[in-house]
């Protein structure tokens, strides 16, 4: 879940993912990585050869979580201690607010 949240607030390479505050070990962000794509969640494209590097992206189906992520969080926040807040806009995006600026972003 925290994957697919990162993925929809515009991070898209490993080390953006690692720099989360949650601070998932890089062996268990390789293995859900692997497991969100086997899955039809993510998509992985090629951005750098030598040594090959990877963006991920979401496909429609990984959109499709935003909602429940969205209501997880609002759950969590009404009944866990205030430790964690969703990142800046989270509950205002949409699944077109996503495409329109995510799918439009250039590539890096």
């Amino acid at each position: 879940m925290l994957v697919l949240r990162d993925l929809l607030v515009g991070k898209c390479r490993f080390a953006e993912f690692l720099e989360s505050p949650e601070a998932i070990a890089s062996s268990i962000l390789t293995n859900r990585l692997k497991r969100l794509e086997s899955n039809g969640l993510v998509r992985r494209q090629r951005y750098q050869v030598k040594p090959d590097r990877y963006e991920y992206h979401l496909t429609e189906a990984g959109l499709d979580t935003l909602p429940v992520l969205q209501n997880l969080a609002r759950w969590a926040g009404r009944h866990l201690a205030p430790v964690w807040q969703p990142p800046e806009g989270f509950f205002e995006l949409t699944p077109a607010t996503w495409r329109r600026d995510w799918l439009r972003k250039p590539p890096s």
